[in-house]
């Protein structure tokens, strides 16, 4: 059943966007995705480099959608060229809202995620968005410059900003902390390698994550700027006892000095009113324990 209506989805062969897609098609949009790799003769796929205004403004045209949700990034903070960040994050966020800009038929809703990064790591507990941002990294310093260079086209665009927290689920890369800790479990490994392992944050669901984004687009909510996240801690040590209890499985953990960042906080958490009030508290969030238990149950 469709609504008769476009999705633009960037970033879409990324993690988030394969499930990003899934969702918004089940909702009934005709969904159109940009990338950096190649099209292999696939339908509503269109390989856009984002730093080419004219080959975005092009691209945009041709599909002139109702809906974008603008995932495209540099996404791994211990990316090696830190001006990557600023290239994509800012410079081809812009180019992409100056083409929707300049459509006739202007979309009704515009989802640009940014990250919880831009918070830093120096004030602990459950972090409001009216909290300062102090980002840390380049890539927290892209995404807050980012959200401030959107805010220039919120007179011609009906944009809505999300700060998602840590999320994870399958195909997720193994760079990223929950998939290691999954994989060392799958492969049945004696040891794994880790950082600081009593420091407590908040984990969502990746199918959660998009639920959300979708919930946001159809409740209109914009101009604002909004946490995404479960609302709950974890620990990484409870983590590791979940998947230990999942699997019958024991592993001996190593801190690796190189993986302990200084000043790291103890507890880091998103505070959900404001994402709860807008999607009218109709969101259920996905228990950790069965994130986890759907990753450990891959399929080869």
């Amino acid at each position: 059943m469709t609504n008769g209506k476009k999705a633009l989805i960037t970033g879409i062969k990324g993690f988030t966007g394969h499930y990003m897609a899934a969702e918004l098609s089940a909702a009934g949009y005709e969904v159109y995705g940009f990338g950096s790799s190649p099209a292999l003769n696939e339908l509503r796929y269109t390989q856009v480099d984002l730093m080419d205004s004219k080959q975005v403004k092009s691209a945009v045209e041709a599909i002139n959608p109702n809906v974008v949700v603008h995932l495209a990034a540099i996404a791994f903070v211990g990316h090696a060229n830190p001006n990557a960040f600023y290239d994509v994050n800012l410079l081809g966020t812009r180019n992409l809202l100056t083409a929707l800009a300049d459509l006739t038929n202007k979309p009704e809703a515009v989802l640009i995620a940014s990250s919880a990064n831009v918070y830093g790591n120096n004030t602990p507990g459950k972090l409001s968005e009216t909290i300062a941002a102090n980002p840390a990294n380049d890539y927290a310093v892209s995404k807050l410059a980012m959200e401030y260079m959107a805010n220039l086209f919120s007179d011609k665009l009906p944009i809505i900003i999300t700060r998602p927290f840590n999320y994870t689920g399958i195909g997720q890369a193994e760079n990223f902390l929950i998939p290691k800790i999954v994989n060392h479990f799958r492969a049945r490994q004696e040891i794994i390698e880790l950082g600081n392992i009593d420091v407590w944050r908040d984990f969502s669901d990746v199918r959660f994550l998009v639920k959300s984004y979708a919930a946001l687009i159809s409740s209109s909510s914009f101009g604002h700027t909004v946490n995404v996240a479960s609302g709950e801690m974890h620990s990484l040590r409870e983590v590791i006892k979940i998947c230990e209890e999942l699997t019958e499985h024991s592993i001996h953990i190593e801190v690796n000095p190189q993986f302990v960042r200084p000043n790291e906080i103890k507890e880091l958490c998103g505070d959900v009113t404001l994402l709860n009030n807008l999607t009218g508290n109709k969101l259920q969030k996905v228990p950790l324990r069965e994130t986890l238990k759907w990753m450990l149950e891959e399929k080869n």
